[in-house]
């Protein structure tokens, strides 16, 4: 389906999504913040990298049972790293499928769900560690490379965000993302996601966790936005795809799970989840 027409739930046209690598344990104080102001992301986890132990220090990474008791959260998805943080990108086909399933299944056991989004560790990766990724049945997965905009992706196995959280003009992105009106005609009102990504420990080292802070403060809460994890974005959009329009566009037919909202020909449209719908 042509994404001109997609509307997020409730017929909104903006979605905020979060995606912060390694599990560490500063993720605490972040998904604090995340909270308090009603955002919501994805943890991408190395399950080969847990830490052994904990000595109260809120450094480094944290424990398996630190993990589980963090992110089992409405707010949070879970997504693969690397077992072992390897750069695709530059490491042996074995080693690489190696890295992403064993992830893969290691999280699926701890976290008990299905879990399908990836975030790339070190941000590398090529056509051959994308193709390893679809063969090891992962979703999407976000590189490092900010576009600076907040068009959907056209490959989700190489989502690239919007920004780092240190991109200086952060706040102006934000601002031009928040005060962007809809158009006029229903075909120019396509979509937008702010996509923002990070690492938690870098507000310590920086010393800069009011970046969070104001950038929360400044997006969350807002009644037009859509707040989702990296996952929930992506089944969305994919249930939007699998809209099933009749030849003469009467009727459409929404097979997915998950009940779709469309603006046809200006026309406000909700599909349910497995009904059929006249336009």
């Amino acid at each position: 389906m042509n994404n001109t027409y997609i509307r997020f739930p409730d017929f909104k046209l903006k979605a905020v999504t979060l995606s912060y690598d390694d599990g560490v344990r500063q993720d605490k104080r972040l998904l604090a913040i995340m909270k308090k102001h009603g955002l919501k992301g994805t943890f991408n986890i190395n399950s080969g990298l847990y830490s052994t132990s904990y000595n109260g220090e809120e450094k480094g990474r944290m424990t398996k049972a630190e993990s589980l008791a963090l992110y089992n959260d409405e707010n949070v998805e879970v997504a693969v790293h690397g077992y072992k943080h390897l750069s695709l990108g530059s490491i042996d086909t074995a080693l690489a499928v190696n890295d992403v399933i064993t992830d893969r299944k290691e999280l699926e056991r701890d976290f008990h769900r299905v879990i399908k989004g990836m975030a790339y560790a070190n941000g590398s990766y090529n056509d051959v560690a994308v193709d390893i990724l679809r063969q090891c049945g992962i979703w999407y997965s976000r590189t490092t490379v900010s576009t600076r905009n907040f068009n959907l992706p056209e490959n989700w196995l190489k989502l690239h965000p919007t920004c780092h959280h240190n991109e200086p003009n952060l706040m102006e992105l934000a601002k031009q993302f928040v005060e962007r009106e809809s158009a006029p005609y229903y075909w120019s009102n396509r979509p937008q996601m702010f996509y923002l990504w990070g690492h938690s420990y870098e507000f310590d080292n920086n010393d800069n966790w009011q970046v969070i802070e104001k950038f929360a403060s400044y997006m969350g809460g807002r009644k037009d936005i859509w707040y989702a994890t990296n996952g929930e974005i992506y089944e969305y959009v994919q249930a939007c795809d699998r809209l099933e329009f009749s030849a003469d566009a009467t009727y459409v037919y929404n097979p997915s799970c998950l009940d779709v909202y469309i603006d046809y020909l200006g026309k406000k449209v909700v599909i349910p989840a497995g009904k059929t719908v006249q336009l």
